[in-house]
């Protein structure tokens, strides 16, 4: 159930029943030709088809996180760490004061995961509240099904390329593009960073057959929704 599609009455009548929830995170970053929401619009579709057969409500993604590298990149959207962490730890102070108990923060951008470290110190706060932090993407079984395909993935390269990822109009170049130097790379400022990645492809092709990402889609789904009804300490 997508809280976009549901009236405070209904969150109400649910929370009587269940106090289950899923909180997606994203960004909005440069993905090379892919759309800059890449992150969000899969954190928030893996959320939604995940939780959709067991009732749950999903909130919107929150589509802004930490990128500092990719400043120089227009449309791409930097929070600071703080800034960040704050935002995080509000949203999840909302969720528990609104009687969610069990919130499971699917996070579809590396950068975020600071908070992830913020979420097992605020289940310390608030006794009684459990959080599940889940980056869906390099989760065990997605990740086994990502390197199954081609162990050369990486950012805004063929693992990010889905139907709902891509443009309109905008052809993928049919080239696999050197894995970047990471060390390198975690030295540059945004400038350098720029010229160093160029499209923004950290390595590897940009596209391969929708059989192949679609059973990836498939794998991620189930492991999000067995993290949604499996134990919960």
């Amino acid at each position: 159930m997508l809280i976009s599609q549901m009236n405070w009455m209904q969150v109400e009548e649910y929370l009587k029943h269940d106090d289950r929830v899923v909180l997606p995170l994203g960004s909005t970053e440069q993905h090379a030709y892919l759309t800059l929401a890449t992150d969000s619009i899969l954190a928030e579709r893996v959320s939604a088809e995940a939780a959709e057969p067991l009732g749950i409500p999903v909130f919107p993604v929150f589509a802004y996180g930490i990128t500092p590298s990719f400043r120089r990149y227009p449309g791409s959207v930097h929070v600071r760490v703080q800034t960040y962490l704050s935002v995080v730890r509000d949203l999840l102070d909302s969720l528990a004061d609104m009687g969610f108990r069990r919130i499971l923060v699917v996070n579809g951008h590396g950068g975020n995961t600071p908070a992830q470290s913020l979420a097992t110190e605020w289940m310390s706060d608030r006794t009684g509240c459990r959080v599940k932090w889940h980056n869906w993407w390099n989760a065990p079984e997605t990740w086994a099904k990502v390197t199954a395909c081609d162990p050369v993935a990486s950012h805004a390269s063929w693992m990010e390329n889905f139907p709902w990822t891509r443009l309109p109009g905008v052809a993928q170049p049919q080239v696999q593009k050197p894995m970047c130097d990471f060390a390198h790379l975690r030295l540059l400022n945004p400038e350098e960073t720029r010229r160093y990645l160029g499209d923004g492809n950290f390595g590897g092709l940009y596209e391969r057959p929708d059989a192949e990402m679609l059973a990836i889609w498939e794998t991620a789904v189930v492991e999000t929704r067995a993290l949604l009804s499996g134990a919960w300490g």
